[in-house]
């Protein structure tokens, strides 16, 4: 790779023109988004991690030589035939680049727009958590694989503070300090002891929502994901619910999608099974009521919770979660314009 750079980068220092069409000619060989250049770019996804980086800033640095000389070309005969006449004073020294936000701040902001349309509001919490608030006021038992060292990051070994695992911590404080009704969406950073990898991380991003109130029923929780779904994905997607578990809810459910990228008939993503799982939820245990001092009796509840880099993947085809948090600029580029 590092040679093809070299081979290219000569070939632009060579580079002359006699008329603008020209340069604009080379401008689209080298600089436009089938230009050479960018063929670089798409193939830095099959360098070898330990040559990225000095692949990368070659694949930079050829770049900005390329636009240069071509800028150069130009000038160049421009000055040749207007003398100057034609110079625009105002513009600035070098182009401006338009911005664009982060994917996962697109999909967790189209998330959280869903949700309030249903009229959730937006809580809070800490990323710094107690043992309560995390897994005993959840139903956890004290056995339970998630508090193992292997799955959660304990804060100075110490058992009771501990970075959280899921965002339903944030539920637990409401339900402490609110009367029902409650209805809130819980968007925040989650942490995990995981191996890092194409399809894991040591930290993510969740979106989970609790509503309780009297009467709250399963039929409330299965209308909320047929809303949720059809503006997420569209109005032709359909859902299907697997019994599961979950310590905080009963009875518990996984949801599938039927997947956006073969209409349900099959294909590499979904595993040809035409459905792709996006999310957990349930009924609220009546043990998490109590434990936050609410009279299981009179209210009910469910909650549900997804990860934000889960609906990035099935929005933006994003194959590897590393990218979400490795800061590339290039990556970024392909979402401006996005919103």
């Amino acid at each position: 790779m590092l040679q093809k750079i070299s081979d290219l980068r000569a070939e632009i220092a060579a580079l002359a023109a006699e008329n603008l069409e020209q340069v604009e000619a080379f401008r689209i060989k080298y600089l436009s988004k089938k230009g050479l250049v960018s063929a670089l770019m798409a193939d830095f996804r099959n360098v070898p991690a330990d040559q990225k980086r000095a692949v990368g800033q070659a694949i930079n640095e050829l770049k900005n030589f390329a636009t240069e000389t071509v800028n150069s070309l130009r000038d160049s005969l421009t000055n040749k035939t207007d003398n100057g006449a034609g110079l625009d004073l105002t513009r600035t020294e070098a182009p401006l680049r338009h911005g664009t936000r982060h994917p996962l701040s697109l999909v967790r902001e189209e998330i959280i727009a869903i949700f309030r349309r249903l009229g959730f509001n937006i809580a809070e919490g800490p990323e710094v958590e107690d043992d309560w608030h995390v897994f005993s006021s959840l139903n956890f038992a004290e056995d339970h694989p998630a508090r193992d060292m292997q799955d959660t990051f304990f804060i100075a070994r110490n058992p009771e503070v501990l970075l959280r695992t899921h965002t339903s911590s944030v539920q637990t404080r409401v339900m402490e300090a609110a009367e029902p009704p409650i209805r809130i969406i819980c968007p925040g950073r989650v942490y995990r002891n995981e191996a890092i990898s194409a399809r894991a991380h040591c930290f993510f991003h969740q979106v989970e929502a609790l509503y309780v109130d009297k009467n709250v029923t399963f039929a409330d929780l299965l209308q909320t994901l047929q809303y949720f779904a059809a503006e997420m994905f569209g109005g032709e997607t359909k859902i299907r619910l697997r019994p599961s578990y979950f310590p905080f809810t009963e009875p518990s459910a996984e949801m599938d999608i039927s997947c956006n990228i073969c209409g349900g008939k099959g294909c590499a993503f979904c595993k040809g099974t035409g459905w792709v799982e996006i999310l957990g939820c349930g009924m609220v245990d009546p043990n998490v009521l109590k434990a936050c001092k609410i009279d299981p009796e009179v209210y009910s509840g469910f909650a549900l919770g997804m990860g934000v880099e889960r609906i990035a993947n099935l929005k933006y085809r994003v194959n590897d979660l590393r990218l979400f948090s490795e800061n590339d600029v290039r990556f970024l580029d392909e979402f401006v314009g996005t919103h």
